[in-house]
């Protein structure tokens, strides 16, 4: 499965910035529309087209392996986790 370091990205850049950096300033300097940012962050498995990650990649000014990422889908970090029944070490 394909995953999005967007969250990874905005906060390294608000970092190196000094300034924080949100979706729709994303939005407003490439042209990508707010909500399929958003869906790229929190939508697991979201299909984006290249121009879209070509357009992160100017942003962000970086390489397509900064923005996306490939995670098998055997991997534990994809296990969907139940806060309820969750246990924690004491």
């Amino acid at each position: 499965m394909i995953r999005f370091r967007l969250a990874e990205l905005m906060a390294d850049k608000s970092f190196r910035t000094g300034q924080r950096v949100e979706l729709k300033d994303i939005a407003a300097a490439t042209g990508i529309h707010r909500s399929t940012l958003s869906k790229m962050l929190h939508i697991r498995g979201y299909s984006a087209t290249t121009g879209n990650i070509d357009l992160l990649c100017k942003f962000f000014d970086c390489k397509t392996g900064d923005v996306i990422e490939y995670v098998p889908d055997d991997d534990p970090r994809l296990a969907p986790t139940n806060a309820a029944t969750d246990t924690f070490p004491n």
